[in-house]
């Protein structure tokens, strides 16, 4: 990072931000062209768990293509001074890469979604059968993770 006064290094922190943003963006490549899409998410033990429908551009390119790259984002606002070359804007980031496998199975797929729906909610769920059956579900397993923040002392 070229900003090292802006970097966050300590895992709990970068945790944390992941734990306060409600969409994740996961970044695809397919043919040299790049796809970007926001997800619902969840992460547990450095791993990141988003699901979909089984159809798909995103599902297509993961199929060829298992390289992810993902980011979070906490903005909090903007800094204004009298030189608006010299604004900034407030916010916290989190920016990492991994490989992204389909979860078979019902077992699997149910602890992932417990995963994903237990990053928006502290209740319990239990999913109809074809539900699970119908969905696809992606674990990325993270190789790196880099966190930023900028407008803090």
């Amino acid at each position: 990072m070229r900003r090292k006064d802006k970097e966050i290094t300590d895992i709990k922190e970068i945790e944390s931000i992941i734990s306060r943003c409600d969409v994740c963006r996961i970044a695809l490549c397919e043919n040299n062209s790049p796809y970007i899409v926001p997800v619902s998410f969840g992460y547990k033990d450095k791993c990141l768990y988003f699901h979909s429908a089984a159809d798909g551009r995103k599902i297509d390119i993961i199929k060829k293509n298992n390289r992810v790259c993902f980011e979070f984002d906490i903005q909090e606002g903007l800094i204004k001074s009298q030189n608006p070359c010299n604004w900034d804007v407030k916010y916290y980031s989190v920016i990492g890469s991994g490989k992204a496998f389909f979860i078979e199975g019902i077992e699997g797929k149910t602890k992932a979604l417990d995963i994903i729906t237990g990053h928006y909610s502290g209740d319990a769920f239990e999913y109809q059968k074809n539900s699970v059956d119908n969905v696809t579900v992606i674990k990325v397993e993270i190789e790196n993770l880099t966190g930023k923040k900028s407008g803090y002392l």
